[in-house]
């Protein structure tokens, strides 16, 4: 009897533009210049990691407003440059970028660096740093609203010889772009939300989609009704991701002495004494509060924590709800990417090639 060839994951991480992940310690040893983002560009593809998420805000939302951190589309462009495999998928806000002059930028980039470029569109949600940097600030359903034509604009622009457009947030009239993106039918382009709004707009006009961390049952849910919006507009199947913050020990002791470290909330923490005022409810509500205070996009919840079987056993269960990607944080970086290669994407990768070869299922595929 042939066993059944389990769904194959892809691994990402999230470049560590603003200096790390952990806003309970203030150095991770995560240094934003770029020897350190060099370094580990290059090391992620040795280790077999397929995709680099590089966020973009030009405040620091993890260390605080008046830390460093990095544009997001100048460090794309660098680590285009020094990789050769790994797909390089940049953040982009339509209130920061007007569409045709982004569609420009990123046509070129894929042509850059061979076609491994992709998109997160992200519609802005912090109004402080729009009030900082001079830029509109729309309300919610208006911020999808003005994405939508924003993805209209360049996806015409990547895709026709001349294109113009009348909407209520953008014009275009008659414009030309050359080279046009590598990429085919067009650059991936991922979204994330989860209000009707955002919902709507993904099944419609997005390729991919990226969700918070959550359990498997969750991201199965979700899966399905993404899946389901997907089929009326008869396009084809969405990919499916998701952030998650890992944490991979020899013991489940010593995953859960790293799991307190991270979580142990000081009141001298930045931002903590705001956060602390709507903390309230049952034990549980309050661990999960300092948990997801701890550690952004909800990365905790997706329990990647404990020995290699443990995590082994938790990627099948997301591979099984129909999760196609993992965007991982770690801290430190460099190290624990390491750590998560060797003692789990290796042996996986070698696991789920003989359960392919012994469902007759050829290599390639």
């Amino acid at each position: 009897m042939h066993s059944v060839a389990r769904r194959p994951l892809r691994f990402g991480y999230w470049m560590p533009v603003f200096g790390g992940w952990l806003r309970n310690v203030p150095d991770e040893g995560m240094s934003i210049d770029w020897p350190y983002i060099r370094t580990l560009a290059r090391r992620s593809e040795e280790l077999g990691y397929d995709v680099t998420l590089i966020a973009e805000l030009n405040l620091n939302d993890i260390k605080g407003i008046d830390a460093p951190s990095l544009d997001a589309w100048s460090t794309a462009a660098a680590v285009a440059a020094v990789t050769t495999q790994v797909e390089v998928m940049v953040a982009v806000r339509p209130t920061f970028h007007p569409p045709a002059l982004l569609a420009k930028q990123a046509a070129s980039l894929d042509r850059l660096s061979g076609g491994r470029l992709t998109l997160n569109v992200v519609s802005s949600w912090w109004e402080q740093e729009a009030r900082m940097y001079g830029v509109a600030f729309d309300r919610h359903d208006e911020r999808y609203a003005r994405t939508s034509e924003w993805l209209d604009v360049v996806d015409g622009l990547w895709r026709a010889p001349r294109f113009t457009y009348g909407g209520r947030f953008y014009q275009i009239d008659d414009a030309i772009l050359q080279p046009k993106p590598l990429a085919r039918p067009r650059p991936c382009v991922y979204m994330g939300g989860e209000s009707e709004a955002a919902k709507e707009l993904i099944a419609e006009k997005a390729d991919a989609y990226l969700m918070h961390g959550d359990p498997p049952e969750r991201i199965a849910e979700k899966i399905a009704d993404l899946s389901r919006r997907r089929q009326r507009f008869a396009k084809p199947p969405l990919i499916f991701g998701m952030a998650a913050y890992a944490i991979v020990r020899e013991s489940e002791r010593e995953a859960e002495a790293e799991l307190a470290r991270i979580t142990n909330v000081q009141s001298s923490a930045a931002g903590y004494a705001n956060f602390q005022q709507w903390i309230a409810g049952t034990q549980l509500e309050r661990a999960m509060s300092i948990q997801e205070y701890s550690v952004s996009n909800r990365g905790l919840r997706s329990n990647l924590i404990g020995t290699p079987e443990a995590v082994q056993a938790q990627l099948d269960r997301f591979a099984d709800a129909g999760l196609d990607l993992l965007l991982l944080q770690m801290s430190p970086q460099l190290e624990e990417m390491e750590r998560f290669s060797q003692l789990v994407i290796q042996p996986r990768s070698e696991r789920l090639w003989h359960e392919r070869a012994a469902s007759g299922i050829p290599a390639s595929v």
